[in-house]
């Protein structure tokens, strides 16, 4: 039926191609890419936009390629975590970038005066974190480990996972059968991954107590395929090692500063560690502290880019929401001075809900020349608009000066486009660079990075 000839022209951040019908009704087609003709089964319609799944392709672009993963598709069953498989790795980079620029513009009114190269790396085996779903399915005799299916609570069958690293991904079915050798196999809803350097940690989620052959269980399955089990029996406080004298500790290096990061299995780290390194990299030649500047870390979690910027920055003050962030980056400050005789400028933490600053207690936190923020995706809101209450009344200031450089790391387009717009047409910055990081293959997720200076 040449009616429902779609032409898909772009491509939205749900990895949905999009395309106009004649008289301007939007049209949604997961599956689609762009440049591509299709047919499409329309799903949901409403008096603005249509939404569906591809049909019929008319016409392929040349930038599909065949999935690696034989879970991904529209297939019943197929797995939820990636959306962008069937695109070429170099082109999800090219549709990141390009939501990110225009979130910018369409958001806020914000060009940013240079556009940075995108960082991206490996499109396979780099989830180093990852939340898997466990389901003890009564009907199919069995039981599943993985993602959850496409628009499903139920748990995909997946047998595979190639975005996960290859260790990690050889483990999916043994973890079945351990699962299913459990007493517990019912009351264990989830498993967390958490990759470190050398030391591979699972967190096992159960509701009820695990008996002693449990107990025993899980020890012959970690010395035979060298992971680390943590065990969390309610919140994520509750998380400890089901071996405690276990020799090696969790941890990620920053191997060009000379830092490496213990952390426990529930803290935030990226996902990437690969990407995370040239993300810290770049931030901090951005950044471009000074032996002389203070440098406030906004957001600083376990210290990720707060002890790199402290090996070149005069003083440097890390702020966090989480008391015990704030206490493990205290800690790694000063396990890097005693183990690895590592050099840092003074450095403090802090801890404080960065959602509720204001003016005054942005000037409590005195003067400094540069900041790093690097919010969860809700962004910076606060922060930016008591800098920019700060700039409208000079008045109140008190001798504060605002920075003159930020460099604002973010995991949310809108977000960043909303506290850009403030920190420019308010605040009276402007954006001098910005760029997209592909810190998520084959998925929408849109990392970002821009920097703001303030014109002298």
């Amino acid at each position: 039926m040449t009616d429902n000839l779609l032409q898909i022209e772009s491509m939205d951040l749900e990895a949905q191609g999009v395309a106009h019908r004649e008289d301007g009704k939007v049209v949604f087609v997961e599956g689609a890419l762009p440049f591509e003709k299709v047919r499409a089964n329309i799903h949901r319609k409403k008096n603005n936009w249509e939404q569906g799944t591809l049909l019929e392709l008319v016409h392929e672009s040349s930038q599909r390629v065949r999935s690696a993963c034989p879970h991904f598709g529209l297939h019943a069953g197929a797995c939820g975590g990636c959306k962008m498989q069937h695109l070429e790795a170099s082109a999800q980079v090219a549709v990141k970038q390009r939501a990110m620029e225009n979130n910018l513009w369409h958001l806020a009114k914000v060009k940013p005066e240079n556009i940075l190269r995108p960082i991206y790396g490996p499109a396979w085996g780099y989830r180093y974190r990852a939340r898997l779903s466990v389901r003890d399915v009564l009907k199919k005799g069995t039981v599943l480990v993985g993602f959850h299916e496409r628009k499903s609570r139920y748990v995909a069958d997946m047998q595979t996972c190639p975005v996960l690293p290859p260790h990690v991904n050889a483990l999916l079915m043994p973890l079945r059968s351990l699962i299913e050798s459990l007493q517990a196999r019912a009351s264990c809803p989830q498993i967390e991954l958490a990759c470190g350097d050398h030391v591979t940690a699972l967190v096992l989620r159960h509701i009820e107590p695990l008996s002693a052959s449990d107990i025993d269980l899980l020890k012959l399955f970690a010395k035979k395929y060298h992971v680390q089990w943590w065990l969390q029996p309610k919140g994520p406080d509750t998380v400890a090692l089901l071996e405690e004298h276990t020799p090696e500790q969790l941890a990620y290096a920053l191997p060009e500063f000379g830092v490496t990061m213990p952390f426990k299995p529930t803290d935030f780290t990226q996902v990437n560690p690969h990407i995370n390194r040239v993300l810290v990299s770049r931030a901090l030649r951005l950044l471009d502290a000074q032996n002389h500047e203070r440098i406030i870390d906004w957001f600083c979690g376990l210290g990720n880019f707060t002890l790199p910027i402290a090996t070149m920055a005069g003083q440097v003050l890390g702020v966090e929401g989480s008391d015990a962030l704030v206490a493990r980056a205290r800690n790694n400050l000063v396990w890097n001075q005693k183990q690895f005789k590592t050099t840092f400028a003074p450095t403090q933490f802090a801890a404080r809900n960065l959602f509720d600053m204001t003016p005054d207690l942005l000037i409590a936190d005195g003067i400094s020349d540069k900041w790093l923020v690097d919010p969860p995706r809700e962004g910076a809101f606060a922060l930016v608009q008591a800098l920019a209450e700060l700039q409208k009344q000079p008045e109140i200031r008190q001798g504060w000066k605002p920075p003159k450089r930020i460099v604002y790391v973010s995991c949310n387009p809108a977000t960043l486009a909303r506290d850009a717009g403030i920190l420019v047409h308010v605040a009276g910055y402007t954006c001098s660079a910005a760029g997209a990081v592909n810190m998520f293959p084959h998925t929408a997720h849109v990392e970002s990075m821009a920097v703001f200076d303030l014109p002298a």
